[in-house]
């Protein structure tokens, strides 16, 4: 499993978590229970899935060992995703950049934004 994953957050979800220092959860983690994550290696797949057609997207990279709560479980094809049960810290955000994910779902990084630690 990855010491880290990604969390695709709109511009007001990364402002709240920014002034906040905590996250919740967007309405889909709410109602599931636990905040979804993608591995590296599934990113682009939930951008394409969930997020095509979007310009006001934030991609969080989160460190998975500064968290407590996580579990590896099956979702998409079998696939193991990371679900973090109970709340996102700021201070688990190693990295975040401004996303456009292209209609046809690809994804395209607009520019780096500041982490503060």
């Amino acid at each position: 499993m990855s010491p880290t994953a990604y969390k695709i957050l709109t511009r007001g979800e990364w402002q709240s978590l920014n002034a906040e220092g905590t996250f919740a959860g967007a309405p889909v983690d709410l109602a599931d229970g636990y905040i979804h994550l993608s591995a590296p290696d599934q990113v682009a797949e939930t951008a394409a899935k969930h997020f095509a057609g979007r310009d006001d997207l934030v991609l969080a990279e989160v460190d998975l060992t500064k968290l407590e709560g996580v579990k590896w479980e099956p979702s998409r094809g079998g696939q193991l995703f990371p679900h973090v049960y109970g709340a996102l810290p700021f201070s688990a955000v190693i990295r975040a950049q401004a996303l456009w994910v292209t209609g046809d779902g690809g994804m395209e990084i607009v520019s780096s934004l500041e982490v503060k630690s």
